[in-house]
């Protein structure tokens, strides 16, 4: 059976070499395990809730009443679904501002040295809110805000670099096919996300976190 035409020699996909190929699967990756970080903060809110709320409040887990006064932060669930819904507030709005910024600094230095910090540290961010904080029982507002805060700015390198680098590599000829494809990569991100979560959240929300931060510097390592 004959290929499409699209396909066929002298078509623009044709002119594509395998350093194209390998470009296209880094960055759709990248962004990817992006999206996903961000993915697997929504599905872990109800455990983190739970962590956050002492044990009169909370019939869902049987935990020493020592461990849930130690390092419960709000009087009930409630308030720390409100406060978590304000670590979105504040993420994104540090994602806007970022964006810009990433746009700027994207343009005047290496787009592969800043999106590979903006991963390797959204990484760090990401285990030190959801697992070295666990560890460490050490539980502060202040800290999670400022931490989401960074974050926010940090993950805001993935979008501008990911695609100023598809631009630099693809042309206008067959544009619209390859980033029409490419254009997934979100909605892998949230999947792979999802999957990634509920498969360990049985063993706790830091664990979910901690494997986000490995597949991270994984694919960051792999882009070098």
């Amino acid at each position: 059976m004959a290929w499409p035409s699209i396909f066929q020699r002298g078509t623009p996909l044709s002119r594509f070499s395998h350093h194209h190929v390998v470009v296209f699967l880094l960055t759709f990756f990248s962004y990817s395990l992006l999206h996903a970080s961000r993915k697997t903060f929504s599905n872990v809110k109800v455990s983190i809730s739970e962590q956050w709320t002492p044990s009169a409040f909370n019939t869902s887990a049987e935990l020493p009443v020592e461990i849930w006064s130690s390092n419960h932060l709000f009087p009930s669930a409630e308030e720390a679904t409100l406060f978590l819904g304000t670590l979105d507030t504040i993420f994104l709005f540090s994602y806007a501002v970022g964006l810009f910024i990433s746009g700027i600094v994207g343009d005047r230095l290496n787009l592969r040295w800043v999106l590979s910090f903006g991963m390797c540290s959204s990484a760090l961010v990401v285990f030190v809110f959801g697992t070295v904080t666990e560890w460490l029982h050490f539980y502060n507002k202040w800290l999670y805000c400022c931490l989401w805060i960074v974050n926010g700015l940090l993950q805001s390198t993935g979008w501008p670099c990911v695609v100023a680098v598809m631009g630099n590599w693809f042309g206008k000829a067959g544009r619209g096919v390859v980033f029409g494809l490419w254009s997934a990569c979100a909605s892998v991100g949230n999947i792979l996300g999802a999957c990634l979560a509920s498969s360990v959240l049985q063993y706790g929300y830091e664990v979910s976190q901690a494997l986000r931060q490995k597949k991270i510097l994984k694919k960051t390592h792999i882009g070098h």
